[in-house]
């Protein structure tokens, strides 16, 4: 049986795959050394919603953890709307949907869908300027793509040689700690 994967780290993935071994090398240390503003910011959002609820009022499930026995991954979704059957995920900001974003999503939509939640919309809900994106449900060619990911995740060996992109990398959190590459990055 495998490990299961954290659906958090789908994008993280397609971003690097050698910061999910920095990620684990450093989870343990102070936050302070590798955190950049973006994700001091995101992790402030994230502190409003990420307490297990569910409003009586309009059904809203916030900050379920979900599971799927199938992918053997595992997360927490952002919001559940149960009136208008709707996986929401939020971005403080989200200038472009990419990939891995897409990935997170549909990680939590099958989850859920295996663990019996009858889900009928999926959307991106951009918190600092109160927009939502509708995303469509991925398809069976689209879950064969996460399938496949999800194996390459599987496969990842931290001491295969890494194709350095500067550009992430200086966007990247573990840029001063990787020993990849000798930039520094842009939230110095």
């Amino acid at each position: 049986m495998n490990e299961p994967i954290a659906i958090s780290q789908l994008n993280d993935f397609i971003f690097c795959p050698y910061s999910i071994y920095l990620h684990n090398v450093y989870m343990e240390s102070d936050e302070s050394l590798y955190h950049a503003s973006p994700q001091v910011k995101g992790k402030i959002a994230h502190e409003t919603i990420d307490a297990p609820k569910a409003s009586a009022q309009n059904r809203d499930m916030v900050a379920i953890t979900v599971w799927s026995e199938t992918l053997q991954i595992y997360g927490k979704i952002d919001i559940y709307r149960a009136s208008t059957q709707t996986l929401i995920e939020r971005k403080y900001i989200l200038k472009q949907i990419f990939r891995g974003q897409l990935y997170q999503l549909w990680a939590q939509y099958f989850c859920m869908k295996e663990m019996g939640y009858d889900v009928k919309r999926l959307a991106f809900y951009e918190s600092s300027t109160h927009k939502t994106y509708p995303i469509s449900l991925p398809n069976e060619q689209e879950r064969k793509e996460l399938e496949y990911f999800i194996a390459s995740f599987r496969r990842f060996n931290p001491s295969q040689p890494i194709t350095v992109n500067p550009n992430k990398c200086r966007h990247c959190i573990y840029c001063s700690l990787c020993d990849k590459t000798n930039l520094g990055h842009v939230y110095e």
